[in-house]
């Protein structure tokens, strides 16, 4: 690596995001998802899987995608919560790489199984050894492959580590049902140190059991 080189998290493929979400969806299930993006995601699951789908969009040209694909959706801000949309609507809700992105993580994440059973939610993780490493080294900010941003024009509003977002998930009163932490590229059941090591997450979650 060069003097002048940045590090950049590695993202995790498109590919295998996608794969890891409709890996945890059961067929024909009612699918939500939050920053769907062009409707990618939604397309697999209502074709592959016979999923009932929304997406959830504020880019106007996305929203055209989807629509295009032949696909539900809405415009909304997730700043603003999910207000239209009545309780327990969905068996799922979806939010991948885009939770660093919103101003307040835990209120959407709420929301989220307000509105659906169980979320599945894909996070970078900014606790990975290098990004220390940059930080420490350099005393700079670093970038992700996804978000090849400079501080002052990345979408990020929050940098979140692995422990951080366990942190939340507690605060919360939210359960992790499965944790897979991301690394090159690949998603593994187990991994040792997995908050230094991990590029990014995959979480499922619900709300904890009344007892």
């Amino acid at each position: 690596m060069s003097r002048n080189t940045r590090y950049q998290i590695p993202d995790p493929s498109v590919r295998l995001t996608d794969e890891l979400i409709m890996h945890h969806i059961q067929p024909g299930s009612r699918v939500i998802d939050l920053g769907c993006g062009d409707g990618r995601l939604l397309a697999r699951l209502h074709t592959e899987l016979n999923c009932s789908v929304l997406g959830v969009e504020v880019a106007l040209d996305n929203i055209l995608a989807v629509i295009n694909r032949g696909l539900p959706v809405i415009e909304a801000d997730l700043d603003r919560g999910l207000v239209d949309v009545p309780d327990n609507s969905f068996d799922f809700a979806v939010l991948s790489q885009t939770l660093q992105q919103v101003r307040n993580p835990g209120e959407l994440l709420l929301e989220m199984l307000r509105v659906a059973k169980r979320a599945l939610v894909v996070v970078p993780n900014f606790g990975h050894w290098r990004v220390r490493l940059e930080v420490l080294r350099r005393g700079r900010t670093p970038v992700t492959e996804s978000f090849p941003f400079e501080w002052h024009e990345s979408p990020n509003v929050h940098f979140m580590s692995m422990t951080d977002f366990r942190d939340l998930m507690h605060r919360k009163g939210l359960n992790i049902v499965k944790e897979r932490p991301i690394i090159r590229g690949r998603a593994v059941a187990q991994l040792r140190l997995a908050n230094l090591r991990a590029d990014s997450a995959f979480y499922l979650l619900e709300k904890q059991q009344a007892e």
